[in-house]
């Protein structure tokens, strides 16, 4: 059985064990590297299948397009087929990130009672795309189309972390590093040396860095190639909350751009699922 398979979906009355086990062959072919098959007795044995009902299994998924062999006899050697490819660009084309993200959004905004939002980047900056709010009697200035700095937000400072070091210090000479309050990073380095710990633990967090009195945490979302694709964030008045509620919330934050990451077939590890910490 496939580990990327939800909890419990096997006991369903509506398991279909034939498409389970089809599913099981294509993610044991995905593991393996390019250029490298497998025989019929290699998948039979990697899924727990006879030999008689995985060449079946594999004909018909050739049959599709979903698998490819060549070699003759014995030397039969399988793979991925390139329908796969075909199929993925219609599944990417029908993903709206958005949809996808709003009801991670109104979760993390339900459990932490904080504005959750969405931005995707653009230009070395992060453009708020979705949020949901919430009622309270200090009102934040959260507006959509806003374009956070890379280098004091956590939207931004999340999806820069998400960057390899050398395109991460590209994108902060092209911004620079303007002061927004006295909490603001403005030295390259000490930035660099912070984003490396927010490759860590997965989640970025502007301690008034923005704006006084007010903080966000971000953790960066991936796609199927497992390139960022956008963040998640939280925003709330910082009100002397005690550092180890910004863990707490930190961990819920990454718990969700996880999720949402792995909607759109990312492959990254950690804690999926949202919760109180």
């Amino acid at each position: 059985m496939s580990n990327s398979v939800n909890e419990n979906v096997e006991e369903s009355k509506y398991w279909v064990k034939s498409v389970a086990r089809a599913a099981d062959i294509l993610e044991v072919l995905s593991a393996r590297g390019p250029g490298d098959g497998m025989s019929v007795t290699e998948v039979g044995q990697a899924c727990g299948i006879s030999k008689s009902a995985t060449f079946g299994l594999l004909q018909t998924l050739r049959g599709y397009g979903l698998v490819s062999d060549d070699g003759e006899g014995m030397n039969r050697r399988y793979r991925l087929g390139m329908g796969l490819a075909r199929l993925g660009d219609r599944a990417q084309a029908q993903v709206s990130l958005r949809d996808v993200a709003r009801p991670v959004l109104a979760e993390l905004t339900r459990q932490t009672g904080m504005a959750a939002r969405f931005a995707v980047p653009e230009g070395g900056l992060a453009v708020v795309v979705d949020q949901v709010g919430v009622e309270q009697r200090v009102r934040l200035d959260l507006r959509m189309g806003v374009r956070e700095l890379p280098h004091c937000t956590g939207l931004g400072k999340a999806i820069l972390s998400a960057l390899p070091e050398n395109e991460a210090r590209e994108v902060i000479h092209r911004s620079g590093l303007p002061r927004r309050t006295s909490h603001t990073i403005t030295d390259t380095e000490t930035l660099i040396a912070h984003l490396r710990d927010v490759r860590v633990t997965g989640y970025a967090l502007d301690d008034e860095e923005d704006a006084d009195g007010i903080f966000c945490i971000g953790s960066p979302v991936r796609d199927h190639r497992d390139q960022c694709v956008g963040a998640i964030s939280i925003t709330g008045l910082k009100l002397d909350l005690p550092g180890w509620r910004f863990q707490e919330l930190g961990r819920q934050v990454r718990a969700g751009a996880l999720r949402v990451s792995r909607e759109l077939g990312s492959t990254e590890s950690g804690e999926g699922d949202i919760d109180a910490g």
